[in-house]
């Protein structure tokens, strides 16, 4: 099955604190709330949303991505409150050669809780387990140190910086990327973090718990 069959049906993923699923235009007042915070996107290729309006029209945007199976992002959906807290889901996707681009962001009123670590383990699972690629690999600006500590946290290895490979908001910034192979990714034993799983395939046969 091609990626863009998986985020055009209704997929969630579950873990212990979140629930991952497609955005919703209804979405949009939590998306603002975050959005429009100077902190949330430092470190983004986007930049802040200048009104409520204007996160509603990316929501709007993003249903119409779905179903050209151009979107491959997760809504994160903190359990506790039923709020959207932030996105992860792929950037990119190489089918020809087996990669994925991983990417994240979360409401700064969640940081410092493991949210991050939880939301990107749970896509690394649904990449290796589901849609059986063979490399995990993400980027980050080479300031933004918290995010590194939540890819190194994930498993993913620094490869290396790719010096002013990127023109971000008016200044050329250096690119660090980390990987993580489908190898080393089943070398380590793990228990299984999803407390529910609505999509039935490779991922339920491996870890669903009777």
């Amino acid at each position: 099955m091609g990626i863009s069959a998986y985020f055009s049906k209704n997929l969630k993923l579950r873990t212990d604190r979140l629930l991952l699923r497609k955005i919703r235009t209804s979405d949009a007042s939590d998306m603002y709330e975050y959005s429009c915070r100077p902190e949330t996107s430092e470190y983004l290729l986007w930049d802040v949303h200048p009104y409520y309006s204007y996160t509603l029209e990316v929501a709007k945007y993003l249903q119409k991505e779905y179903s050209e199976g151009k979107c491959m992002d997760f809504a994160i959906e903190y359990k506790e409150n039923g709020k959207m807290i932030g996105t992860v889901g792929f950037t990119s996707f190489d089918e020809k050669n087996s990669v994925a681009e991983a990417g994240y962001v979360i409401s700064p009123d969640y940081w410092g809780k493991g949210i991050a670590t939880e939301a990107l383990t749970a896509l690394l699972n649904f990449a290796f387990c589901e849609l059986g690629v063979n490399r995990v690999e993400a980027k980050y600006i080479i300031e933004n140190k918290p995010s590194l500590k939540v890819m190194e946290k994930c498993g993913l290895k620094p490869e290396g910086v790719l010096r002013q490979r990127m023109l971000i908001k008016g200044k050329y910034r250096d690119i660090g990327i980390c990987s993580i192979l489908k190898s080393e990714y089943f070398t380590v034993k793990r228990d299984n973090i999803y407390a529910e799983n609505e999509h039935k395939g490779v991922l339920a046969r491996l870890f669903h718990k009777n």
